[in-house]
């Protein structure tokens, strides 16, 4: 019986699964972003997450607990180097899973795992100064966006307006008979 087993066994033996989730958290603290199946991503996610949290103490006690886990020297100095100097302040919630599709091979569900703070993308921050996006303040965006297509317009419709606009020189067409002529002629 399973009773109260939760995670994922993937399908292997426990060394099997701790190696290779040693081996994405490695690949995904060096490359900063793996395309791998959505319940490898899913584990990886809990396996790597304290890993990453341990490495905001900068200590020989944290280093060597994560070094138990990776394994990989270059991934731990990468870590606790550069990604804990970036996810400094935040509380959790380290990684993004973003679905990708399915394999072609066999349909497994595809995604790709990244490191939240290294995706320049998502980075972006709204000029708006609202810390939450809610519908009401897309509403309220468009209808500012609105009134100012509306003034643009209003100022278009205006006399100087349209003397700008009658005052352009027009294309010369006297060059387009003359190149139908000798056409005609050879």
């Amino acid at each position: 019986m399973r009773h109260r087993k939760k995670f994922n066994h993937l399908g292997r033996k426990a060394d099997h699964r701790q190696a290779m989730l040693s081996n994405m958290a490695s690949s995904l603290i060096l490359h900063k972003r793996i395309n791998t199946t959505v319940s490898k991503a899913k584990a990886l996610k809990v396996y790597v997450e304290p890993l990453i949290t341990k490495s905001k103490e900068d200590s020989t006690p944290s280093r060597r607990l994560v070094f138990s886990y990776l394994a990989n020297k270059f991934a731990v100095s990468e870590l606790f180097r550069e990604v804990a100097q970036k996810i400094a302040n935040r509380p959790g919630g380290y990684t993004r899973i973003l679905k990708t599709g399915f394999r072609a091979g066999d349909g497994a569900e595809m995604c790709m795992i990244e490191l939240v703070d290294y995706n320049p993308g998502m980075l972006k921050k709204d000029d708006s100064g609202a810390s939450k996006k809610t519908r009401r303040a897309g509403r309220r965006k468009k209808s500012d966006e609105l009134e100012a297509v509306a003034e643009k317009t209003v100022a278009a419709k205006s006399p100087k307006a349209a003397t700008t606009v009658t005052n352009l020189p027009q294309a010369d067409n006297t060059q387009k008979p003359e190149a139908d002529e000798a056409e005609n002629k050879g």
